[in-house]
């Protein structure tokens, strides 16, 4: 017999049946591809939608879905994804244990523009054994692959779902899967859902059913005190209410959660749930993908954070993401966005390997906006001034000077600790709109072994932002996508410096970028920056932390953690050790930006490849910013508003919007 399953309700396209799939039971299910339509009116109306809650938009378009439901396992794809980009990654998402497959329903939009997304939909009616849905998508995974064995295909599972694209790529080793796990459902057997089953079993047939009617006549408060204390003692429904928040839209949502699990259904699925937690977990060691895991710190129905961590140590491709004020529907609560996340931790690939130059999305205006935000207190004690210098060697205040047709390549000096990342990136944003493509110490994107530096969690905007590894292999990409580029020569040296040393320049005795530079036809921009000396001054430094035992080997463990730079060229420049500095802090200062004026490489390649005269070049630049430095260390000297102080009364009397003065140029 053959099924081509239900038709959906007029939300829905269908399209012809691509696959069939021979089950246990002997029939042949066939797998209808159809694609969910959404309605837009326009750009704001999607904006709007994005805004809305992940849950309520869920259950509205969960009504529509399961209507007069039945027939098989399916894929379909939302229409509101649009096109995707030339040459996107399949992902197929796999949905947990409501099966309707909408658990992405607020990250269509987004996703839709970088992945070709279908998700898996479970009619709540279907009795499919595990080992069968393994098999059914399995099957999609494989014909895919035969059709782009350069693409890699995600599949993205959510608590059930996560324990079934485990189980697909332990079966496919060969295949490239990159797995993102939300609250995966290994952990079940060390759950306290599982003392559901038992409560269930033990309640009348028509109790849970009957549940939303009863709520239904009353909307008291002493129905809602005993509805309250109900919900607690049923972790699904209280993970459920905690995101829809008020009582009134919790309750109404009720009959649509009874339609999608109802009792037999529940408690079938919650038996099941033993065998996808013990198959997938059986199989962890045949698992090779690129695996992210993202669990939730308050998911009260599985100890997802616990699992998260344990996973992490028995994979061998692994990273972890935590969310510590976050339920078990991950995807449905408004504080996570799955695209940033995938940006952020560099899981974005279009090929065999992930390519940081070439796989970059831009960051979306309100990705970037969310990053700027989240600085903006440190931007307002810095309150960075920033000058340029136009063509007609002027100075102005404003980056005015800086070429917006790039590629174009900034060159200066890291004050400490690299602090001046968050101004410099800002400012070009919102300034200029520019998104200037930082080059990085690889410690920010993979570690050696864990250890005591900071986690790679911590720099996941800067990648959203675009930063690369340190690489000349990514600054040719970089110019040849006509990119503005962030270069600082002194690198970690520089970033932690010892006392007395503040903007003194560590830079390689050779040239590293000039003749990349004119080869491409890329205008240099040198420019100085400083401080740091107005927010803390060194007490301890690495000299001083040497001295101590105990301290000097953990130190030296730091250098383990991380891939070494300039390995053999001597001197200070080779001594690129991050290590903790003891700062005294300071009555906040100001930080200052000074760009000179572009320095022109078009038509200058064959030149430049003269190693003289590149090496010219290169010293030229240096001199440069060194008279960057000291321009800026002498006119903020006049600067009335160098003072946090002094700008915080400004603004008080000005408005917070105000444009803070500073020294006469």
């Amino acid at each position: 017999m053959i099924a081509a399953g239900a038709c959906f309700s007029p939300l829905f396209r269908r399209k012809q049946p691509f696959q069939a799939l021979k089950l246990k039971s002997g029939s042949i299910r066939s797998i209808t591809s159809t694609r969910f339509a959404m309605s837009i009116n326009s750009v704001g109306a999607m904006e709007e939608k994005q805004r809305r809650s992940g849950w309520k938009e869920y259950l509205e378009q969960a009504k529509e879905l399961i209507k007069a439901d039945g027939g098989p396992p399916r894929w379909f794809s939302p229409l509101d994804c649009g096109l995707p980009l030339e040459n996107s990654p399949l992902m197929l998402f796999l949905p947990g244990i409501d099966g309707v497959g909408l658990g992405l329903v607020s990250h269509h939009l987004q996703l839709g523009r970088i992945f070709d997304l279908w998700c898996l939909h479970i009619p709540f009616a279907d009795r499919t054994p595990f080992t069968d849905l393994v098999k059914l998508v399995e099957t999609t995974v494989r014909l895919e692959y035969q059709r782009s064995p350069n693409r890699p295909i995600y599949l993205v599972g959510e608590s059930l779902g996560g324990c079934l694209a485990l189980a697909i790529a332990a079966r496919n080793p060969h295949i490239d899967l990159v797995l993102i796990l939300a609250n995966p459902a290994t952990s079940f057997g060390r759950s306290q859902v599982q003392l559901l089953t038992s409560l269930l079993d033990a309640l009348p047939a028509t109790h849970f059913p009957a549940l939303p009617n009863i709520l239904s006549l009353s909307a008291g408060d002493i129905l809602r005190t005993v509805f309250d204390n109900a919900v607690k003692r049923l972790p699904l429904l209280n993970a459920a209410r905690e995101p829809l928040g008020d009582f009134n839209t919790f309750a109404s949502s009720l009959p649509v959660l009874a339609d999608i699990l109802p009792k037999e259904t529940f408690l079938w699925k919650l038996k099941m749930l033993k065998s996808p937690s013990a198959y997938a977990d059986s199989r962890l060691y045949a698992i090779k993908a690129q695996t992210l895991i993202l669990c939730s710190g308050k998911d009260q129905l599985l100890p997802s954070q616990q699992e998260g961590e344990r996973l992490r140590q028995l994979l061998p491709n692994c990273e972890l993401r935590k969310f510590d004020d976050s339920g078990h529907f991950l995807f449905l609560e408004g504080g996570l966005d799955l695209v940033t996340v995938v940006k952020g931790t560099s899981y974005y690939r279009r090929g065999m390997y992930h390519d940081y130059a070439l796989d970059f999305i831009p960051p979306s205006r309100d990705e970037a906006n969310k990053i700027v935000e989240s600085y903006s207190l440190f931007n307002f004690i810095t309150s960075s001034v920033m000058l340029s210098t136009l063509e007609d060697g002027n100075i102005v205040k404003g980056l005015a000077g800086i070429p917006s047709e790039g590629p174009v390549l900034l060159v200066g000096n890291h004050m400490l600790l690299a602090l001046d990342k968050f101004s410099l990136i800002s400012r070009f944003y919102i300034e200029r709109d520019i998104i200037v493509r930082g080059m990085a110490h690889p410690f920010m994107f993979r570690r050696q072994k864990s250890g005591r530096l900071p986690e790679v969690s911590f720099f996941d905007w800067l990648r959203v932002m675009g930063i690369v590894p340190v690489t000349a292999t990514n600054l040719f990409k970089l110019f040849s996508s006509k990119s503005h580029v962030v270069l600082f020569p002194g690198g970690v040296r520089e970033a932690f410096h010892r006392k007395g040393e503040e903007y003194k320049l560590f830079w390689p005795e050779q040239s590293e970028f000039v003749r990349m530079a004119a080869r491409f036809g890329a205008k240099i921009v040198p420019f100085g920056s400083v401080g740091e000396d107005d927010l803390g001054q060194i007490v301890i430094d690495y000299d001083d932390l040497m001295k101590i035992p105990y301290v000097r080997s953990e130190i030296e463990n730091l250098k383990n953690e991380a891939v070494q730079l300039r390995v053999g060229v001597g001197g200070e420049v080779e001594n690129q050790q991050v290590y903790p500095p003891g700062i005294l802090p300071k009555v906040p200062g100001r930080f200052y930006f000074y760009f000179g004026k572009p320095i022109e490489t078009e038509g200058r390649k064959q030149e430049l490849k003269n190693k003289d005269k590149s090496q010219e070049l290169y010293l030229e630049v240096k001199t440069e910013v060194e008279r960057c430095i000291a321009y800026l260390k002498e006119k903020r000297e006049s600067d009335p508003y160098r003072n946090v102080l002094t700008r915080s009364l400004y603004l008080t009397t000005n408005g917070p919007t105000s444009d803070i003065p500073t020294f006469e140029i």
